[in-house]
């Protein structure tokens, strides 16, 4: 039986393994193609962060369609955190960047269902649950946090 396993770990393995030697095959051919001149000034800073630039806004722009909020500002943050301690520390749980992704992705669903509070509440309950259960009262809490602190406009 453990031939079989074996088996399933390195099939996985492999196929991790292609998956990153493709990204880095594509990465240093989008690195190089471009010759200069003798004597020009060197413009690989400023093409470095052009290439960077592009994903970064493309993600923050899709996220933002989604009604995903920028990540908050450190005042904004340490508030939200004890918002959310405020209601149960078990909710942060000495993991407040944990706690700021999943607000945030609560912002999403209060865009998408902005009719439905009853889903609204689900939703924050399951993606706050984890080691700690949490119940729809809490979750109501958690889901008035998040919209007071991290998406006000939502």
């Amino acid at each position: 039986m453990s031939t079989g396993q074996g088996s399933i770990v390195n099939h996985r393995t492999a196929i991790a393994l292609s998956a990153a030697l493709a990204a880095a095959a594509g990465l240093t051919a989008c690195g190089g193609g471009t010759k200069q001149e003798p004597g020009a000034a060197s413009s690989a800073p400023t093409a470095g962060a052009s290439a960077e630039a592009p994903p970064a806004k493309a993600i923050a722009d899709a996220e933002a369609r989604q009604g995903i909020p920028p990540k908050p500002d450190a005042t904004t943050q340490a508030r939200y955190i004890a918002a959310l301690n405020a209601i149960s520390p078990d909710i942060v749980s000495e993991k407040p960047e944990r706690a700021v992704s999943r607000g945030r992705s609560t912002c999403g669903t209060i865009h998408s269902f902005p009719k439905d509070h009853a889903k609204q509440v689900d939703q924050t309950r399951q993606r706050f649950s984890g080691a700690t259960q949490f119940n729809a009262a809490q979750a109501e809490k958690i889901l008035a946090a998040v919209h007071t602190h991290l998406c006000p406009k939502n």
